[in-house]
């Protein structure tokens, strides 16, 4: 069974709580974290628990998403994060329990990216007092993806999972806004033939009984991010909005250029930096290039190398490489030159990755 991640906060009546669940990809769910946070936006009466593969791991929250917690009004100090089955994550766990308290909360499944956050969606939800709000948006190929029908008033009267035949061109984005309803729900219905609690047949149990299931619709621009363009593409509009910053230390032979953060802690020396970028804290950039539309997580070393429009996560190491583009590299990941003859590759590559090579 594929083993899910959710993070608790401390309790506040005042705030809506977000049960953040990351799967499949682990650079997926450590990308979409950094992602969502950035989204979200200042003034978001939202207080966020988030997850990814550090928190499985047992390392505490990255600096960088406890800085987005704080400017968003959180209190990381209380972050803990528990590994669940796929059945706790649908609700069915008391950790699960205590972490949501009875309350209405918001479960937003990470690969999701929503320039304009879901401060609207909770908003109409706790105005229309129902037992869930979905959200939805229109698409060109419905049939990839789970499918709503809507009512005359705009309720929700059934859902489909990737049908062969779609009763509407309405696709559910993967972020709902639940009352304490759904965990009877979850009570009541049993395992797929995938052997776990779906969150679609909560709902249709919802539905089915006669609570109030709503539809909300995106306003902004939102993107699945499955794939790797998406990844770069959400991360080139996050770095769109980004305002220069420089924290870090950067020596008097280096040159910074455009809209650029470097965290507390990071070192650049000897090296050209083009934004827009982000320099995650207690990275050092040594002797390199690091061009537009490049994040560079916390930890991380690039020596003697040229990256640019990439991804890389915490605590990665790039030396001696030139030319890395339109790339995501995940956590705890070395890529160096290779030194040996004859001039052939060397590659550990993880499943579902794609690679590609000069022939």
């Amino acid at each position: 069974m594929e083993r899910t991640y959710a993070s608790g906060v401390p309790d506040d009546p005042g705030r809506f709580r977000i049960l953040f669940v990351c799967t499949g990809n682990i650079c997926r769910s450590a990308m979409a974290e950094r992602i969502t946070l950035a989204a979200l936006g200042p003034g978001s009466p939202i207080l966020v628990g988030s997850a990814g593969t550090r928190a499985a791991e047992g390392h505490p929250m990255s600096e960088r998403s406890r800085v987005e917690l704080l400017r968003l009004g959180g209190d990381p100090s209380g972050f803990a994060a528990r590994p669940l089955t796929a059945e706790a994550v649908a609700g069915a766990d008391l950790v699960l329990g205590e972490f949501l308290a009875d309350e209405p909360f918001v479960m937003y499944l990470g690969d999701n990216f929503l320039v304009d956050g879901i401060t609207g969606l909770v908003d109409a939800f706790r105005a229309a007092g129902c037992d869930a709000r979905i959200l939805l948006t229109r698409v060109a190929e419905p049939q990839f993806y789970g499918v709503a029908e809507l009512g005359p008033d705009g309720e929700i009267v059934g859902l489909e999972e990737k049908p062969e035949f779609p009763r509407s061109d309405l696709a559910i984005v993967g972020v709902y806004t639940f009352s304490p309803a759904i965990h009877e729900a979850v009570r009541a219905i049993r395992p797929s033939a995938r052997g776990e609690l779906e969150i679609t047949e909560a709902i249709k149990w919802l539905i089915d009984t006669g609570h109030s299931v709503q539809s909300h619709f995106v306003t902004g621009y939102w993107k699945d991010t499955g794939r790797l363009e998406d990844m770069l593409e959400c991360n080139r509009m996050v770095l769109e909005a980004i305002e220069p910053d420089v924290g870090g230390s950067v020596d008097g032979l280096s040159h910074v250029t455009g809209r650029v953060v470097i965290a507390l802690g990071a070192v650049v020396e000897r090296s050209v930096i083009r934004g827009p970028v982000v320099i995650g804290a207690d990275t050092k950039i040594i002797g390199s290039y690091v061009g537009p539309y490049t994040s560079i997580g916390e930890g991380c070393v690039i020596d003697d190398a040229e990256v640019d429009y990439s991804i890389v996560l915490g605590e990665s190491a790039i030396r001696g490489v030139s030319g890395l583009t339109h790339s995501l590299v995940g956590r705890y990941v070395e890529v160096t030159r290779a030194t040996r003859v004859p001039n052939t590759y060397q590659l550990m590559v993880g499943d579902h990755s794609k690679v590609q090579v000069r022939a």
